[in-house]
């Protein structure tokens, strides 16, 4: 849990890959049965990457962060990229982004985190304190991902079904004096006895890919046990939203609106029933854009502060789940 920190979203965007492929093509692609894959994940569509990468993705979103907020990219002097799966091992991303947004040489500092679907928001929270602090005063918060990357088409297809690709970015400055804006509390709580339900083996030193190619390959593509984190959820994650809550000093009926992570439709319909949110109150894209990791929140966020959905003042949650397993969320005031 943390203090109030006086920090306000200034801008924020996203962006998407061009091709948009329906839930239905993809099953007949694979030899499906028709309406099979949208009654087992409830996606009907997602985009995904053909002629864009990572990097042009969180170009696109960052750009139209840094337009929202009014600010140049050189008035950047943290960047922070948050995302499950970076451009390269070595090195970070965030270098990369900074040098394609063109900002010069030594103007900021940009590293890298990783909570997997929980990045922005521990992002977030880092941004913030190191507003309060006086050590940046414009953060930039960027989430981007390829999910369509590595998934189990052929052993699981009811899993890859859920993901799509996508981008999003948000501007963190201090508040304006008298305003409401800050983030009230901040929540992050690890269940590592369920390491195993969320996996991608490879990439990392747990497989050698010259010593041991056949395990390097075979631990490839993503792996998921939904029975495993849908019990452990139902078990903690309204718990946690209370000690959230209790944290920001805000009654279950303050909140404005819930930006929850876009684990799947159905996953989304759980935590509202679990939780007692009105699902008017809960944003809800994960039909059309699918489960893009981390990007997934400041997405949504996005969604909902351009349909108006987000006024000054308004009570804020972001939450969300992670593979590790974490449960994550921010009290925001806007």
């Amino acid at each position: 849990m943390t203090q109030t920190l006086a920090v306000t979203i200034r801008g924020s965007g996203r962006s998407l890959p061009q091709r948009r492929i329906t839930t239905t093509q993809i099953a007949s692609d694979l030899g499906i049965a028709a309406g099979r894959l949208e009654r087992a994940t409830g996606v009907l569509a997602r985009h995904v990457c053909e002629t864009e990468d990572q990097i042009s993705l969180a170009t696109t979103a960052s750009q139209i962060a840094l337009d929202d907020a009014g600010l140049d990219a050189g008035q950047i002097d943290l960047l922070i990229f948050a995302a499950a799966v970076p451009y390269q091992p070595i090195p970070a991303t965030a270098p990369l982004l900074m040098r394609s947004l063109g900002i010069p040489d030594g103007k900021a500092a940009a590293f890298d985190v990783n909570a997997t679907c929980l990045s922005f928001v521990s992002a977030f929270d880092i941004a913030a304190r190191q507003i309060a602090t006086g050590a940046a005063q414009h953060v930039l918060v960027v989430s981007s991902e390829i999910a369509s990357r590595a998934l189990p088409w052929g052993d699981d297809p009811e899993t890859a079904a859920l993901f799509g690709d996508g981008a999003a970015a948000v501007v963190l400055t201090a508040s304006a004096p008298q305003s409401p804006a800050c983030m009230a509390a901040m929540r992050l709580r690890s269940y590592p006895s369920a390491y195993e339900a969320c996996t991608l083996g490879a990439g990392g030193t747990r497989f050698d890919f010259h010593r041991d190619p056949a395990g390097f390959t075979a631990h490839s593509t993503f792996g998921m046990d939904g029975k495993v984190l849908f019990r452990l959820a139902a078990q903690h994650f309204n718990g946690f939203v209370d000690d959230l809550l209790a944290g920001a000093g805000w009654p279950r009926s303050a909140v404005d609106l819930v930006v929850p992570h876009q684990a799947s439709p159905a996953g989304l319909l759980h935590m509202i029933r679990q939780t007692g949110f009105a699902a008017e109150k809960v944003v809800n894209i994960a039909a059309d854009c699918g489960n893009q990791i981390a990007a997934s929140i400041p997405f949504a966020f996005d969604v909902a502060r351009r349909d108006g959905r987000i006024s000054a003042g308004d009570k804020v949650l972001l939450l969300g789940t992670s593979a590790g397993v974490s449960f994550g969320g921010i009290a925001l005031v806007a």
